[in-house]
């Protein structure tokens, strides 16, 4: 006999880290979700300059709810890094962390006001991650960026559509990124005009990487649109 597989949901602690303190001078607040291997604690330190040079800027950086050692246990002390889901059992953890973001995001937005702009970033796995979460979103947010990623290219056409009337939407991407290639990124381009819309295309001179003369741009665009 063959063990029957069961779901049973669960309560668990979710982390995140922010730069900037929440209130009613805040302007803008930006979601910025992490690739594959990394933790929020330091993916986070490179929206720091941002942050430091405009007091009504608030960065959020949600971590993946997976942990896992990088390079072995290595008696536990080896790196530690997290990811937003695998293939095994991959709806489900989908709908673990869309509902863990939807929460997130309910409790950040409660203490700022409706006509606050919200950025939306994703980093490598981030952005397919923040483009399933922002499906199905309570939220729109003013402007999507896609880094060194790609929207998902399984999620439901109609739904798809609907998500990206109207947003705008920016790729970035390093000139010398290791997984992402020129060929690539202009699928990926052609794939989001058959959704109807014309991304921006920012590059840099960089690796699989973030770039901070790009976050100063992206942080000074949304500051005049």
């Amino acid at each position: 006999m063959s063990a029957q597989e069961h779901h049973l949901p669960v309560t668990r602690t979710a982390r995140y880290f922010q730069l900037g303190e929440l209130s009613a001078d805040t302007r803008q607040v930006w979601f910025v979700c992490h690739g594959y291997g990394q933790l929020a604690a330091y993916f986070i330190r490179h929206f720091a300059a941002i942050s430091t040079a405009d007091p009504t800027l608030v960065v959020v950086a949600p971590e993946g709810l997976s942990r896992f050692y990088l390079q072995g246990p290595s008696n536990g002390r080896g790196r530690i890094g997290a990811t937003w889901m695998t293939r095994e059992d991959r709806l489900f953890e989908i709908e673990d962390y869309v509902g863990y973001l939807n929460q997130l995001a309910s409790t950040i937005l409660a203490h700022v006001l409706p006509e606050v702009r919200v950025t939306v970033l994703g980093f490598s796995q981030g952005a397919a991650t923040v483009s399933r979460w922002l499906a199905r979103a309570r939220f729109r947010p003013a402007r999507l960026v896609l880094w060194a990623g790609a929207f998902p290219p399984d999620m439901d056409f109609t739904v798809a559509t609907q998500l990206m009337r109207n947003l705008p939407v920016t790729l970035v991407c390093g000139d010398d990124d290791e997984f992402i290639k020129s060929a690539d990124l202009e699928q990926q381009r052609e794939f989001l005009r058959g959704l109807g819309v014309e991304p921006e295309v920012v590059r840099f001179a960089g690796k699989h990487t973030l770039d901070a003369n790009v976050l100063q741009r992206l942080h000074a665009q949304a500051g005049t649109s």
